[in-house]
């Protein structure tokens, strides 16, 4: 197929809400909200780990566990299709807060197969292909990531997707056999932002470019003003069906 991103020349305004007080009161209400769920998962399960995908959430939670000391884990998959953006977004979180990030890749051998009988893009052939590479880049990481442990954590909100419209705060996750935090669930994007331009924290310079929600860089672009945030996400894709295999709800 033919990959076309769009090119909006405006910046973004969603990335710049108006604080008015309202919206800064209901930030302050949902942080405390979710520092609250965050210590209850480091309580309930102390090897609770946040799966930081650097998207603007993610950034989100990020800045929570390191600002209050939360003695939670973090880790982050690089998938060996990252764009430029957020390999930077990654230096800068390790520069800001003076850490270094537990970070997975794939198994070489097998993206190297995958490559070899499918072409360095055959996932936009066939939803089946794509979600093939998802598998080998992103769900296989992330099982060697949570092996141990009890739980975990993610910056997933009810309102980013139709897959998502029934997300809670806490799930049994029935995939990988353990319970999800998400802490963010009934944020909206409009307070997401408003908690990064309030407390200065660094984000992806892509959402700047109308990328509301950044994977691979095969697989995301822009997205024009008006369309849905995940629209950006394998835009050939039936969106009920736009998920890569992280978070499936099976029951």
């Amino acid at each position: 197929m033919t990959v076309s991103p769009l090119k909006p020349a405006a910046a973004n305004p969603a990335t710049r809400p108006e604080l008015t007080d309202d919206l800064k009161t209901a930030v302050a209400d949902k942080t405390a909200a979710a520092l609250a769920l965050l210590q209850q998962a480091r309580g309930e399960f102390p090897s609770v780990a946040f799966a930081n995908s650097f998207g603007a959430e993610d950034m989100v939670v990020t800045d929570l566990i390191f600002s209050s000391r939360l003695d939670i884990a973090m880790f982050s998959l690089d998938t060996g299709r990252l764009p430029a953006e957020t390999y930077a977004l990654m230096a800068d979180v390790e520069a800001r807060y003076s850490t270094r990030l537990s970070v997975y890749c794939p198994d070489a051998s097998t993206v190297e197969a995958y490559v070899r009988d499918q072409g360095i893009n055959g996932f936009y052939r066939s939803v089946e292909q794509r979600k093939a590479c998802c598998a080998i880049r992103k769900v296989e990481p992330l099982k060697r990531a949570l092996a141990g442990r009890g739980a975990w954590i993610t910056g997933l909100r009810a309102a980013q997707s139709t897959t998502r419209t029934a997300l809670g705060l806490r799930e049994q996750d029935t995939t990988f056999g353990l319970v999800k935090f998400n802490p963010l669930a009934e944020w909206s994007e409009a307070e997401v932002w408003a908690y990064l331009r309030i407390h200065n924290v660094p984000y992806n310079a892509l959402h700047d470019q109308f990328y509301p929600s950044i994977g691979c860089a095969p697989c995301t672009r822009a997205v024009a003003v008006g369309e849905d945030i995940r629209a950006g996400r394998w835009w050939w894709e039936d969106p009920a069906l736009k998920e890569c295999g992280l978070h499936i709800k099976t029951s």
